[in-house]
């Protein structure tokens, strides 16, 4: 036997045990202490009964015993929904808690919940599948597939290179250049840590070490340290302007989907470009301000983008292809009602498009795990964030913090309802598990408070990325960037802090004005 090899490669014991431990107490606990609520906060998934006809006086009229049995039976579905319900609550929030405490890949901890949904009989297996089912789940894959091509064909490099050749003169420029590469790739990567950390990344640490920054030495701070947290705050910001920018986005769309709010790829870029884009030039100043780099002239590094662009040579065919792919997906995205190409159908043609010309095999498709596990793990939140609300959770949660702020105003709850689901992320690894745990509670709040429906479900969706800034574990490029050495822990965090606040003040200030303007409220 070989002595190297580990005695115990399945799921870490201990996060095991402690799901496990937490599923069980729920599961059994729920039930036993929740009793169902009164008719008028909760009614479960019932329709409401048709109207009997009036009892005739007589006591034991045919219509009375009729109605009695209606209303026992009612009842019973009512407790019976609730107690579904309790048993699903229960099952979400242990798989949400799975996902952050990773005893299992996320995929696998998402695949356990799908089967105890159904081993338990709460819910059905086709109601357990019917994830599966939903065509925002493989609009976001579809587009990791997309992104793939911008790696292999070398795309993403040459972009991120131009930007530097054009703006790399000064430190301050470099770092607008590489989230400007981000903003460009944004629309079609779905994966920041693909776009921050597999193509940034590598860019940004070759520059820091021709200017001598390093973080074994303790120089990170001539250039290094500010280029790797402009690019991170950078890339909170350009998360948060499309749709199909990071891999949560749709998660939030298609819940609040849930709650009754449409939201189209045109109707979020156009709602998030204006406050990304002052968030963008306004978060990198201050951090330039405030976290300079010592070296502020950076010549060498549009000299070093010159050098690799001639070594990549002339745009390739794929490269060109793959180029007029991305810019008819944008159209086709953009103008979906006028054309009536469904988002997803658009881009499966896309992918078709890749594949026919073979920028893009089919190996590279079934090699891209990211969108596979995307797949379950998205089909399994939303599954269940789907039948709570059929089963009334969602709608009973929401009725009864919603009365509890009654009063207040819906300006003053949803301020507090949004800062609360901000800033509780320091809680939480994975933006996904956030949203899927906390979006649709939050927004139900807030709808029942009086905020317009498409404000609401926008603003969360937006702050959905906002909150990631906020530590070096709670967003997809955070570990490996910090993981670098650039920047240490308390830098990171106070800029994280500070820079939160400055986004909320300018995704509800000058995005307020501008959602008012385009008519979001």
């Amino acid at each position: 036997m070989d002595s190297k090899r580990p005695l115990w490669t399945g799921a870490r014991p201990l996060p095991a045990l402690a799901t496990v431990v937490l599923g069980c107490v729920l599961y059994f606990g729920l039930p036993a202490i929740a009793h169902t609520p009164a008719p008028d906060l909760f009614r479960g998934s019932t329709l409401a009964a048709k109207q009997a006809p009036a009892p005739s006086a007589q006591s034991h009229s045919p219509y009375e015993v009729q109605a009695t049995e209606a209303a026992a039976a009612k009842t019973e579905k009512r407790q019976e929904d609730w107690t579904r319900g309790l048993h699903l609550f229960a099952i979400f929030i242990t798989t949400i808690v799975g996902i952050i405490l990773r005893p299992l890949p996320m995929g696998s901890v998402a695949m356990a919940g799908i089967t105890l949904v159904a081993l338990t009989g709460t819910l059905s297996t086709a109601e357990a599948l019917s994830g599966f089912n939903n065509s925002t789940i493989w609009l976001i894959a579809l587009a990791f597939f997309i992104a793939r091509a911008f790696v292999k064909t070398g795309l993403g490099s040459r972009i991120a290179y131009l930007f530097m050749r054009l703006l790399g003169k000064k430190t301050l420029g470099l770092g607008y250049g590489l989230i400007g590469t981000d903003l460009v790739l944004a629309p079609a990567i779905p994966s920041n840590t693909a776009r921050t950390g597999g193509i940034l990344f590598p860019i940004i640490k070759s520059v820091a070490r021709a200017y001598g920054s390093d973080p074994a030495d303790g120089s990170q701070r001539k250039v290094g340290a500010f280029l790797t947290l402009a690019a991170f705050q950078g890339t909170v910001n350009t998360s948060a302007m499309f749709l199909t920018s990071m891999a949560a986005n749709p998660l939030a769309a298609e819940l609040a989907g849930k709650a009754r709010v449409s939201i189209s790829w045109t109707q979020w870029a156009v709602a998030g470009i204006v406050p990304g884009l002052v968030g963008i030039a306004v978060g990198t100043w201050l951090l330039y301000k405030l976290f300079p780099p010592e070296v502020k002239e950076t010549p060498a590094a549009t000299e070093m983008a010159r050098e690799k662009l001639k070594t990549m040579g002339p745009v390739s065919r794929n490269e060109w292809i793959l180029l007029a792919t991305f810019v008819t997906l944008i159209v086709l995205w953009v103008f979906e009602k006028q054309i009536g190409v469904d988002n997803t159908i658009a881009a499966m043609f896309g992918l078709g498009i890749l594949q026919v010309t073979g920028v893009l095999t089919w190996k590279d498709v079934l090699e891209e795990t990211g969108a596979w596990d995307t797949i379950v793990w998205f089909s399994s939140l939303v599954m269940m964030a789907d039948f709570l609300n059929k089963l009334g959770m969602v709608p009973w949660f929401s009725l009864t913090v919603g009365s509890s702020l009654s009063g207040q105003g819906w300006m003053v709850t949803f301020l507090v309802l949004l800062l609360v689901y901000t800033y509780s992320h320091y809680a939480f690894a994975s933006a996904t598990a956030h949203v899927g745990a906390m979006y649709p509670a939050f927004l139900g709040v807030a709808i029942a408070a009086g905020t317009p429906p498409l404000l609401g479900a926008l603003a969360f969706g937006f702050f959905s990325n906002i909150m990631g800034g906020l530590t070096h574990y709670g967003f997809g490029p955070a570990p490996v960037l910090y993981g670098s050495g650039y920047v240490d822990i308390k830098p990171w965090w106070s800029f994280g802090l500070l820079l939160s606040v400055v986004n909320t003040v300018i995704w509800l200030g000058v995005g307020g004005v501008w959602w008012k303007l385009i008519g979001v409220w």
